[in-house]
């Protein structure tokens, strides 16, 4: 059944692909390439062996500072909660486990940047300025709450299929399952 209008005009109902979801398979595979071609270098250079030990000691340090990372976020969380308040903000154990991470990832460049993410000035200037990305992305694109972005993924699905609305139960805190009225949907 034909509509009329050539194939080439009628409107795609895919969504269009966002730039980082078509650029960043590319981005990584360039980056794969040159922490090989950089190892290879560096292998010719100074020895298979060296290599090695790099790597390794890179896979050592990241898992301490990782472990480290861990047990200094799991004691501010408890030392909050014993306080009764919210862990504090910008402690810097979310970019010292990502520069852990990049440390264990095999390669100099990767090794290289996460040596720069343990460097506290570092983590302070990245974490604010990701803090302040957010805010003013969240600002532009939704108006109210975070519960309001959440509310517009919803509206914006393909099926279009949204109910909108809270259930409330009100019952006695004494009737058992058998006594309810069954649900209908």
């Amino acid at each position: 059944m034909t509509t009329g209008v050539p194939t080439s005009q009628q409107p795609s109902t895919r969504p269009r692909r966002s730039r980082l979801r078509t650029f960043l398979p590319l981005g990584i595979a360039a980056w794969v390439v040159l922490e090989i071609w950089l190892l290879t270098v560096v292998a010719g250079a100074a020895g298979g062996l060296t290599v090695f030990l790099l790597l390794v000691a890179g896979l050592v340090a990241g898992s301490v500072v990782i472990k480290r990372a861990g047990r200094r976020a799991f004691r501010n969380l408890n030392e909050a909660l014993q306080r009764g308040g919210s862990p504090s903000k910008g402690s810097g154990n979310g970019l010292m486990m990502l520069g852990g991470l990049l440390l264990i990832i095999p390669g100099l460049i990767s090794d290289a940047v996460g040596l720069l993410l343990l460097i506290p000035p570092v983590q302070k200037a990245l974490s604010s300025y990701a803090e302040r990305t957010f805010d003013r992305k969240l600002r532009a694109a939704v108006p109210g709450s975070l519960g309001d972005a959440f509310q517009q993924a919803r509206i914006h699905r393909s099926d279009g299929k949204v109910v909108q609305g809270e259930v409330i139960r009100d019952e006695p805190a004494d009737t058992s399952r058998e006594q309810r009225p069954p649900l209908t949907r």
